[in-house]
């Protein structure tokens, strides 16, 4: 008569509150300035100037320029100061140690034939490239917030079109990171992972 193997439980992965909150605040916040944004575009659209492409209004918040912008300016605050908070919190307590991207992960790129090692270091990398995405889009943003104040700003762009663009070109930035973000999120540790990171 066999022995019955003992069943093993594997262990399911699990978030800080902190990480929770900081998640939760990001996509709501994101999506305000997201789509406040695109209300904004549309009273002068980039790209074609006011006969150039609108976006339809389903996509957009505010109703109009004023709206959009009230709503994209109270969200770009809650953004930035959720991100102040969670950098100076990873920061105290070392979380960023196991964060970002650092000298093992490019040398796994470059050596490991272990498909989850890969998985982790291209995680990492893709995590850390949404520093200076971020702060391309906040620093962008308040040489548009305030150009008077911050003519530098607008100039360093070639002027106020130049720092449009650049401006608007955060947002596929930000929809490509997310999309990435996620998608190796999953891959390395399941929908387990996915799902800690929010409930």
């Amino acid at each position: 008569m066999s022995a019955i193997a003992p069943i093993k439980f594997r262990k399911l992965p699990t978030q800080n509150w902190g990480g929770k909150i900081f998640h939760w605040v990001n996509i709501v916040s994101l999506f305000v300035m997201l789509t406040s944004g695109l209300q904004i575009y549309n009273a002068n659209p980039v790209f074609g100037g006011r006969g150039g492409l609108h976006i339809p209004p389903i996509f957009t918040l505010g109703g109009w320029l004023a709206g959009g912008r009230h709503w994209h300016f109270a969200a770009m605050w809650v953004f930035s100061l959720n991100l102040l908070w969670y950098g100076l919190y990873i920061l105290v307590t070392r979380r960023w140690r196991h964060r970002f991207v650092g000298k093992n992960d490019l040398q796994a790129l470059q050596k490991t034939r272990n498909p989850q090692r890969l998985t982790y270091a291209w995680h990492r990398i893709v995590y850390t490239s949404i520093i200076p995405i971020l702060l391309f889009a906040i620093f962008t943003g308040i040489g548009m917030y305030k150009p008077a104040q911050f003519p530098q700003i607008v100039d360093l762009f070639g002027g106020w079109q130049g720092l449009r663009i650049v401006h608007f070109l955060s947002v596929p930035l930000v929809i490509i990171f997310a999309m990435l973000h996620s998608w190796l999120g999953k891959k390395a540790g399941g929908t387990e992972l996915t799902e800690s990171m929010f409930w």
